[in-house]
């Protein structure tokens, strides 16, 4: 009887000790623990840090290098992170196994050729823009001339008018028109100066690889609008600009 007894609170003891086991087996999993991995993208000689690279990890989490080539994206320890640049990926590499997250650098091979065109940088734009306004303040600032009731005071009090150089503003058919015409001609100038700035041919070689007449025809395909431009941050840019093109191969 003594031995039956020994026996049940063995079995019972197990099914605690399992019990405990599954229990930090499970703990353990959901408490693995996230970071921030950093590093820089470069070309194969090491050299040229690269723009725009993709960079990607198992558990959903991306980001593209910047103008340095640097990145910052937040890990777990159980996932793997790789790097795409122009549709073409690299290996996994698995987090748990990266000696320093603060600096993992990769180096793609890339040739040298491309990254000569990549260290070119467009026209400033805002400094172009700021002096177009200078040189052009006069009908910039124009505005449709428009009653504007005053008011003043006279010998029996107040009383209301209205100034008479608008009125003869207002008669001036022509003026106006022409004011009007020359001052959107400019308007739309300054946005498609905007757009080129931002969809410049530099930025699409990068995340493209395209050159000459394919690339040209390209821009001109896949060109965005004013409010595109103005709304959308370089990575939703930049990406737009890698969907496009993979939309381009297809056909």
């Amino acid at each position: 009887m003594h031995f039956l007894s020994l026996l049940a609170a063995l079995k019972k003891n197990s099914l605690h000790i399992i019990f405990i086991l599954i229990f930090l087996f499970a703990f353990q999993k959901t408490d693995a623990q996230n970071f921030r991995l950093k590093g820089v993208v470069y070309d194969s000689a090491r050299i040229y840090p690269l723009q725009a690279v993709s960079v990607l990890s198992s558990s959903g989490a991306g980001t593209m290098t910047d103008a340095n080539g640097r990145y910052e994206i937040l890990v777990l320890e159980t996932d793997s992170v790789w790097f795409s640049y122009l549709n073409k990926p690299t290996v996994k590499f698995a987090v748990a196994k990266i000696f320093d997250s603060q600096k993992f650098d990769i180096a793609l091979h890339v040739n040298i050729p491309v990254l000569k065109e990549i260290i070119l940088r467009p026209k400033n734009y805002r400094y172009d823009s700021l002096q177009n306004r200078i040189d052009y303040a006069k009908v910039f600032n124009w505005e449709k001339p428009k009653l504007t009731p005053n008011m003043g005071s006279g010998e029996y009090g107040a009383a209301m008018g209205f100034d008479l150089q608008e009125i003869i503003r207002m008669f001036q058919f022509r003026k106006n028109k022409s004011m009007e015409l020359f001052q959107e001609r400019l308007l739309q100038q300054e946005r498609d100066k905007f757009i080129d700035y931002r969809f410049n041919k530099a930025l699409v070689l990068r995340l493209t690889g395209l050159t000459g007449a394919a690339r040209d025809n390209f821009m001109a395909r896949t060109r965005p609008t004013y409010e595109f431009c103005i709304a959308t941050n370089d990575y939703d840019f930049q990406s737009y600009i890698k969907f496009c093109f993979e939309k381009y191969q297809i056909k």
